[in-house]
């Protein structure tokens, strides 16, 4: 392609392990990743941990300090480096990632590319300043007709409205004996109402929750009518839809360390997070929405909900705290029942 497509938002990540999700990971659509752990790809890709029904890696670009091809545990069928190449993603190593997460740290997450080595610099950010990241994220990532994922011990009928979803998620909902309708982002609320669901789940995504306003839109119309949950780009998007604002953040939230704390009760629980973007606290003020959990680190809105729409959200993946978070969900769709 031409030389902007080697343009990227970058951004860190501070996961040890786990570079195979964060290469799958639609939340990182046209971002360029750099993790900050020193050696990366140990232990190669696995067919069965793919986070996406598709397993095409979303990332934008990977930028790794070392990268190990040599990978030597049984399970693995490809080193990361293949998986990379096959589906046409830059990559580099070599670098120094300590020096280049500081500078996202202190100055913000902000446009860079990966180019060949003897395109001038005076070129290569004429480039970069010319280049505006693409707004079409969810549009790229999510479904493009409905899907059906089914179990066995059925109770439950849900629609998740697909962002970005990951396959992990599905299952779960499957797991806790609910069959659930996958249905593209921009799916309307009447659609939605005509396949009587007994919830509706909004998904993480990536990019910024006002590029789509069909979305919020439909949000915004099954509020208090059906139990509904979101979790990071969704967390947004029902924020939105209730009034409250949405800002970008100096250099976001990625890694599987983040603590975050019940207001009420005072509990912490681990999280792994992955957003540029934020629910702003000043904003939910009068909207009906409430503050459950923040951020220790910053006092970032990590969840909300309003108790008598039946509706909740959290900003952060749960899977250290799974069970709790799957179950308040269907608790409430018993209570809708």
């Amino acid at each position: 392609g031409d030389m902007s497509d080697g343009v990227f938002e970058i951004v860190f990540n501070t996961c040890m392990v786990g570079y195979q999700e964060i290469i799958c990971d639609p939340s990182y659509a046209y971002q360029m990743v750099v993790m900050t752990y020193p050696l990366i790809g140990n232990s190669g890709i696995t067919d069965e941990d793919f986070e996406m029904r598709m397993r095409t890696p979303n990332l934008g670009a990977l930028v790794v300090r070392e990268i190990n091809t040599n990978c030597n545990h049984s399970g693995y069928t490809k080193t990361l480096s293949e998986v990379l190449e096959e589906a046409h993603i830059p990559g580099i190593s070599g670098v120094d990632t300590r020096m280049l997460t500081r500078s996202i740290r202190d100055r913000g997450s902000r446009r860079a590319m990966i180019t060949n080595v003897d395109t001038p610099i005076e070129r290569a950010l004429e480039i970069i300043a010319a280049t505006e990241i693409k707004r079409d994220a969810v549009n790229t990532v999510s479904c493009k007709k409905r899907w059906y994922a089914r179990t066995t011990r059925h109770k439950w009928n849900l629609v998740a409205i697909d962002c970005g979803i990951k396959a992990g998620v599905v299952h779960d909902f499957n797991e806790r004996g609910c069959n659930v309708a996958v249905v593209p982002y921009d799916t309307s609320a009447e659609e939605i109402l005509a396949m009587r669901p007994d919830g509706v789940f909004i998904s993480d995504g990536p990019g910024d929750p006002a590029d789509i306003p069909e979305t919020i839109a439909t949000v915004t119309a099954l509020k208090g009518v059906i139990p509904m949950f979101g979790i990071g780009l969704g967390h947004q998007l029902i924020a939105m839809a209730y009034g409250a604002k949405t800002e970008k953040m100096k250099f976001g939230h990625r890694g599987a360390n983040q603590p975050i704390r019940d207001i009420t009760t005072g509990q912490i629980d681990i999280v792994n997070q992955n957003h540029g973007y934020t629910v702003a606290l000043d904003s939910l003020e009068g909207t009906g929405l409430s503050v459950i959990q923040v951020n220790v680190m910053d006092g970032s809105v990590e969840s909300t909900e309003c108790v008598k729409d039946k509706l909740f959200s959290i900003q952060y993946m749960p899977d250290g705290c799974m069970d709790r978070i799957f179950n308040r969900f269907i608790s409430m769709i018993k209570e809708g029942k």
